[in-house]
């Protein structure tokens, strides 16, 4: 677990993934926090899904799972973050996070941000961090700017890729 001054990110196990993909109450129990229900809907409940199996079959939990954002404050966990893989060929890993729209505008996503790729250079995990935005996501954009992150790069889908330098 990752313990920021409001938060703490809890990176979650293949049982834990497939809890939340399940069993929201169950999670919410193990984890001693409280859930949204809707945030799991569609394409975001197979892809938990799909690194649960990943996960259960031995792949590297950091590289495959999610790391549950909860608000120290109520419990209430507010979001998740992962990175996409392990790294590739440069040692550059790629982070991708969310939060419910009620708690954004509130400084925790650049929090969690800022904490995993803080945890991510003291483990010497990769030598980067790169992420991506969609056209218009100005709010993601300005947390990764927040966090040191510089657009490196533009592709044909006019998504901005971001690197952060360890």
């Amino acid at each position: 677990m990752i313990e920021t001054k409001r938060l703490h990110l809890r990176l979650l196990n293949a049982h834990q993934l497939h809890l939340w993909a399940t069993n929201l109450p169950a999670l919410e129990l193990e984890l001693s926090c409280v859930c949204q229900s809707d945030f799991l809907e569609g394409e975001f409940a197979d892809i938990i899904k799909i690194q649960a199996e990943k996960v259960a079959g031995g792949a590297d939990a950091l590289f495959n799972s999610f790391w549950m954002i909860i608000r120290k404050e109520d419990a209430s966990a507010i979001g998740s973050m992962a990175f996409k893989g392990p790294p590739n060929a440069d040692n550059e890993v790629e982070i991708g996070y969310g939060l419910y729209e009620v708690y954004q505008g509130h400084g925790y996503a650049t929090e969690a941000v800022q904490a995993l790729c803080s945890w991510a250079l003291q483990q010497n995990v990769a030598k980067n961090v790169i992420a991506e935005t969609e056209p218009g996501n100005t709010k993601s954009e300005h947390v990764l700017q927040r966090c040191g992150f510089v657009k490196y790069k533009e592709d044909e889908n006019a998504n901005t890729w971001w690197k952060l330098h360890l």
